[in-house]
């Protein structure tokens, strides 16, 4: 009889347990993906110079006026600056690029020298419903909300929750930009070569 009610007893505290495990699991919530931002995406698009991009590269804080260059990478990815000095700039990012151009000059060839690297033919893409479907030229920092606003808008068909952002790598993001007038964390950066496609709502 003992062991019969010791059975029973271990039987229901089992039973206790597997109840308790239950309600506590029942009560988890699974959260919804949220839309990426744009912090998470800064590594696809360095947005680092390429061979044949136009650039511009002006000289201050000289005692003697120095002509700028203008010209495109070369195919090896170089250019050639003042006192005939190449540079390697494919590759670099234009802060990389005026670093490695001040360091080279400075002191040993000038006193002081202060350039300042400029890309003249980067562009954006908006198509879709958009106003003014169009490229554009990119001029530094630039959302997806700022690339639209730059093709005039969205028009009244437009379906904003599922705005498709293709990177010059191919890859491809979604965006709601619903969302992203309000929480502009969600807001993704657009980079040189990249196309925003706005496609149109069903109803």
């Amino acid at each position: 009889m003992k062991l019969l009610r010791s059975f029973w007893g271990h039987w229901v505290e089992v039973c206790g347990l597997i109840c308790v495990g239950l309600l506590l699991s029942g009560c988890q919530t699974t959260q919804p993906p949220s839309w990426p931002d744009a912090s998470s995406t800064n590594s696809v698009t360095p947005g680092r110079l390429r061979a044949g991009e136009l650039l511009s590269v002006t000289y201050s804080d000289l005692a003697n006026p120095v002509l700028p260059f203008e010209g495109r990478i070369k195919e090896d990815g170089t250019i050639t600056l003042i006192l005939n000095e190449p540079f390697a700039a494919a590759g670099k990012t234009v802060a990389e690029l005026e670093k490695e151009i001040r360091e080279r000059y400075v002191p040993s060839k000038f006193r002081n020298l202060t350039p300042t690297v400029r890309v003249l033919d980067r562009y954006f893409f908006v198509d879709g419903q958009v106003r003014l479907p169009n490229r554009y030229e990119h001029r530094g920092d630039l959302t997806v909300l700022g690339a639209i606003a730059a093709a005039g808008g969205f028009t009244e068909f437009a379906k904003r929750t599922k705005v498709q952002i293709t990177r010059a790598d191919k890859q491809t993001l979604i965006m709601d930009c619903k969302k992203a007038t309000t929480h502009p964390e969600l807001d993704l950066p657009i980079y040189p070569d990249d196309k925003v496609f706005v496609p149109k709502r069903l109803w």
